[in-house]
């Protein structure tokens, strides 16, 4: 993805299709798209502003909302696994995928921890 066009040349392009000049001319002078001066010249005319729009950010988790209840689930139910947990949410109405449900944990610093059905053997190593 390109950098925004400098605050400079913004000016220059608004000012030059405000002036009367055609977007197509204005994109041919100053050797952008004429997309982008179509979209920079209607920012201008809805908005007032030329500086660009947000490029990138964050986006908060799908569970971020249900937090609680992902919380008690875990805590009754601590060996669960990701499948399992995906079901438990579903049944509350809350229908998500699995690797949403792997990357909140992950982020919440939440673990599934699983119990071991057997005694580790001393004889033979695993």
């Amino acid at each position: 993805m390109g950098r925004p066009l400098s605050k400079d040349l913004r000016v220059r392009i608004v000012c030059a299709v405000d002036g009367g000049e055609s977007r197509q001319a204005t994109a041919k002078r100053f050797a952008v798209s004429p997309s982008c001066v179509v979209k920079l010249v209607q920012r201008w005319r809805q908005t007032g502003s030329i500086e660009p729009g947000q490029s990138g950010g964050w986006k908060d988790h799908a569970l971020s909302a249900h937090e609680a209840v992902v919380r008690m689930l875990i805590e009754d139910h601590p060996d669960l696994t990701l499948e399992e947990l995906r079901a438990k949410l579903a049944e509350h109405g809350i229908r998500i995928g699995r690797s949403s449900v792997d990357r909140f944990l992950k982020a919440r610093g939440l673990t599934l921890k699983k119990s071991r059905s057997m005694r580790l053997s001393r004889a033979v190593p695993m």
